[in-house]
């Protein structure tokens, strides 16, 4: 059987740390406060110049320079992301033309925090269809620039990275198993940021009114991305016929260390199995899994035969999870 087999990653985050002592200048907060709610101690945050598609190029060639691979060898990059360079051109095309993968054809997944697992499951698609191609799939946010950072809600949680994984297509029992998708268009008010579209177009009073800032509705999203996490990590593992015993590692999104604890109880699955980054890095949204995966893999946390089950959920609402045999 041809499966889709990750070959290599690569991530990146800018040197900038904001820790939640440089959150207690700028609001009403604490590190206490900070950290018993979401595990969160710091975060990195760009410069004013800086933009996605940069911290995109750096995880890209990253992940390029552990495949052994140039950028021409790319036939697709699916970038997943909240926090586009801009509208159009999309920041796959950015990533494309400053890495130079001339060959490679280029577009974006929009499906929140979940948009790493909908790239996958695109990537395991188009591989599937053709073995020889080589997808390069990419979770990068900005997430400070779309932050208020007045509200002391979710100024707090919000941070800036990228990671990229590049896949090839192998007979074997290595590689992506399945992946399973979800989306519930009607609580998209639970999380969504209001200014700029066709809905809202950007005028003076939508920046009056602070539209292009994230809202979101904390305890309402909480309860829903625990049960969403525990049943489609339950969906996962059921479908390829294991139980939370046979999972070597599971890969989180990192939004918040109570949702993870509360969904992991539920699975049964131990605490001890679960990669947790969230104290470093904060919510980097769609990046959370590729730059946790990178981290693994430069650590020496992976084997080969090893069995990963990732799992996310995100605005939209949407939730996904995917099953790989290392």
């Amino acid at each position: 059987m041809i499966r889709s087999r990750i070959i290599a990653t690569g991530s990146y985050v800018p040197p900038k740390v904001l820790t939640n002592f440089d959150l207690e200048k700028m609001v009403d907060t604490s590190d206490e406060w900070i950290t018993s709610r979401s595990g969160i101690r710091e975060r990195r945050i760009v410069e004013k110049d800086v933009a996605t598609s940069d911290l995109g190029t750096q995880a890209a060639l990253r992940a390029l320079e552990m495949a052994e691979l140039s950028p021409e060898d790319l036939d697709f990059i699916i970038t997943g992301t909240n926090s586009p360079d801009m509208f159009f051109p999309c920041t796959g095309c950015f990533i494309q033309a400053k890495i130079g993968a001339t060959k490679a054809a280029a577009f974006d997944v929009s499906a929140g925090c979940t948009s790493f697992i909908h790239a996958l499951s695109l990537a395991d698609k188009f591989i599937k269809e053709n073995p020889s191609h080589k997808v390069m799939v990419l979770g990068a946010e900005i997430m400070s620039k779309v932050t208020d950072w007045a509200d002391r809600a979710t100024c707090v949680l919000f941070g800036d990275g990228a990671g990229a994984v590049i896949l090839v297509g192998e007979e074997g029992e290595r590689g992506i198993l399945s992946t399973h998708l979800h989306s519930d268009g009607s609580l998209w008010e639970l999380l969504y940021m209001p200014g700029g579209g066709s809905a809202n177009p950007s005028s003076r009073e939508t920046v009056d009114k602070r539209l292009h800032y994230i809202k979101m509705a904390g305890n309402p999203l909480f309860k829903v991305a625990v049960r969403a996490l525990a049943d489609v990590s339950q969906e996962a593992l059921k479908y390829n016929g294991l139980t939370s015993e046979d999972i070597d590692v599971m890969i989180p999104h990192q939004a918040n260390t109570r949702i993870i604890e509360a969904a992991a109880k539920i699975i049964n699955f131990p605490m001890e199995k679960v990669y947790l980054n969230i104290e470093k890095y904060g919510n980097t949204s769609s990046a959370t899994i590729p730059i946790a995966m990178d981290e693994m893999q430069r650590g020496g946390k992976l084997k080969a035969g090893d069995l990963m089950l990732l799992c996310s959920f995100g605005t939209g609402v949407t939730w996904g999870s995917a099953v790989i045999r290392w």
